[in-house]
């Protein structure tokens, strides 16, 4: 037989890879199984503590209030395996905690912790402040502390039994309104332009590109919704502390003066305004706190219970079965194809519309939309979604939440009730295209863009070149085309006409209880209501008895199988696993107060230029809730 030692090699070299993969494949299955054994002595170890009588729910709230986790289910499952704390608070969670908090009889209490809490938009915080109304209907006290209270902290302060400061502390109230950063100059000395077309007077999400400041029209609008808005706060406010109406604004007016005669001291102006009620240092707040409830001596402190241990008490580790409402959030811009958490995928939000319709548990839709808009393309790929569930026979309630406007109103319109809260923001019913060029940026490097295309659309679009007038004239069409869709779908959902429309829409904003006045929703109100109303429709309640015989599922981005597990078994196995590994992620920096704006502003506008091709109409109203 011949020596064949190439032969030979090859098999040897089979061999060894063979064996390589083997151990591999047995470590890595060695690896998951111990991450499996960690996970369940976490489970098997966590005992969930039985709660004594007089025991005080400690509602700490962390970072901004969400309608849903942003980032992938992947990326949280991990941070919370790194051990790392999200410092963000989802707002069904804190409804969900007041709620069976306010059953719980062995709850004597709430302790609302606001220093590291950094807000929300109106509704939300309305929507918060109303649970803790519920919470202290039911005879329980809410107590609130912080070492200072800025606007939005305090609004829920304000709702409490009683409110607490430290004595170095201030309430710093500002009214609403903003500054935007206009770029016309500093476009045009970088040699850069911007042409807009749009369809909307008051349609000014650009403006900031094309000019050096706000339009007339611009200006009417902000500040009829700034006024309405701050009236709304200011009611709500001075209702909760039992205030005369009016006193908010005159000590705001008179703020030199009273500050003067308080000697400087914040905290005391606060005590003789009556916006709080004592001057506590954190530790006379615990000594207050175990005088009035029980003391838990282990800990030396009042016997109490943390926002998220009791949330982990709550929520069923398997979801219970039988008819359902079924939520899905639209929550963040709207683009055109798959979103994680905190935006608005066309594909990946329309199929989650779509898990709804065929789910045959799920009797009827809310919609819960927390958006400013964004793709047209997006928008009409949600909305369709939610056509296709009503034709199935299942109702549809939109419910708006801080912001629902421009594409987050178009998609509301495919749904048999619209629901906002009076600070809602919405409207925006406008639609505008971009078109950047920087033909005399390049000019000036010495770069010249030249060559040859077979028609004149080639080259016509090219942010090289001066933009063609025949080019611009087909955006102005197509964008004329858009609005005329977007005001006939409005108005075949509203009953009217699109002339009508056409008179309450040209890109304004308008404030849920102006959208109201105006027919643009249907009743005011939050998420239980517009849950309440899907029930009824959908035959799961009547109106006569106000007992939920039906569940209530959120409509989620499906987790993985290892994501599922870290959900299944709590935070308590993800920080076990944590010890064992130390696993730590890195906090992402956060941007500059003076720089962040303006990456915000110009890298939307360069997604805008790598967007949808030849051009992207965009229905945004590139707004926030203040």
């Amino acid at each position: 037989m011949p020596f064949r030692p190439f032969s030979l090699l090859r098999r040897g070299l089979a061999g060894l890879w063979w064996l390589v993969d083997v151990t591999r494949r047995t470590l890595l299955n060695l690896l998951f199984v111990l991450l499996v054994v960690l996970v369940v002595f976490a489970f098997a170890k966590r005992e969930t503590p039985t709660l004594q009588d007089n025991t005080a729910l400690v509602l700490a709230l962390e970072g901004p209030l969400v309608e849903e986790m942003p980032g992938s289910v992947r990326d949280n499952a991990l941070a919370r395996l790194g051990g790392e704390s999200m410092h963000i608070t989802r707002l069904r969670d804190v409804l969900a905690v007041l709620d069976a908090a306010e059953k719980d009889p062995q709850i004597a209490r709430v302790v609302l912790m606001l220093d590291d809490f950094q807000g929300a938009g109106l509704a939300s915080l309305r929507e918060v402040a109303a649970a803790i109304e519920h919470f202290k209907a039911s005879g329980k006290q809410v107590v609130a502390w912080g070492s200072g209270y800025d606007q939005k902290q305090y609004y829920l302060a304000a709702h409490a039994s009683e409110v607490l400061m430290h004595p170095l502390g201030s309430v710093y109230l500002d009214g609403y309104g903003r500054l935007r950063n206009y770029y016309r100059d500093a476009l045009d000395k970088l040699g850069v332009g911007v042409s807009l077309v749009r369809v909307g007077t008051f349609k000014s999400a650009a403006e900031p590109f094309i000019a050096n400041g706000p339009s007339e029209a611009a200006t009417q609008a902000d500040t009829e919704l700034y006024r309405a808005l701050w009236a709304t706060y200011v009611e709500g406010l001075e209702r909760a502390r039992h205030l005369t109406p009016g006193s908010t604004q005159a000590l705001i007016d008179e703020l030199p003066e009273r500050l003067l005669a308080a000697q400087g001291d914040t905290a005391r102006l606060a005590l003789e305004a009556r916006q709080v009620d004592a001057l506590k240092t954190v530790d006379e707040l615990r000594t207050l706190m175990i005088e009035r409830g029980a003391p838990d001596d282990g800990a030396h402190t009042f016997r109490q219970v943390s926002f998220g241990d009791y949330l982990a008490r709550i929520t069923p580790v398997v979801e219970p079965t039988g008819d359902a409402v079924g939520v899905v959030v639209a929550e963040g811009e709207i683009v055109d194809g798959k979103a994680s958490g905190g935006a608005v995928g066309g594909l990946s939000t329309a199929a989650l519309v779509r898990q709804a319709r065929e789910d045959d548990a799920i009797k009827a839709l809310v919609l819960r939309v927390n958006s400013p808009g964004g793709s047209v393309f997006g928008s009409e790929l949600v909305r369709r979604e939610l056509e296709l569930t009503r034709a199935a026979g299942k109702p549809v309630v939109v419910s708006m939440g801080n912001v629902a406007a421009s594409g987050g109103y178009w998609i509301a319109t495919a749904s048999d009730e619209v629901i906002a809260d009076p600070a809602t923001v919405t409207g925006s019913i406008g639609v505008f295209a971009l078109l950047p060029h920087a033909h005399e940026a390049i000019n000036k490097l010495g770069v010249h863009a030249e060559g040859v295309t077979t028609t004149w659309l080639g080259a016509a679009g090219d942010p090289r070149r001066e933009p063609d007038p025949r080019f611009l004239g087909l955006m102005q069409t197509s964008v004329d085309h858009i609005y005329a869709d977007f005001i006939g779908k409005v108005a075949q959902a509203r009953k009217t006409t699109p002339q009508h429309i056409d008179e309450v829409a040209q890109g304004r904003v308008w404030t849920g209880a102006q959208a109201l006045e105006r027919g643009l929703v249907d009743s005011l109100g939050g998420l239980d209501a517009a849950i309440a109303s899907a029930a009824l429709r959908a035959k799961l309640a009547n109106d006569k008895d106000s007992t939920r015989g039906f569940r209530v599922t959120y409509i989620d981005r499906e987790a993985g199988r290892f994501e599922q597990l870290l959900e299944a078994f709590g935070t308590a196995a993800a920080q076990t696993v944590a010890s064992h590994f130390d696993l730590r992620l890195a906090p992402a920096r956060l941007a500059d107060g003076l720089s962040g704006p303006i990456r915000h502003d110009l890298g939307w506008l360069a997604d805008l230029t790598n967007g949808r091709k030849p051009f992207a109409a965009v229905t945004h109203c590139l707004c926030d809730s203040p």
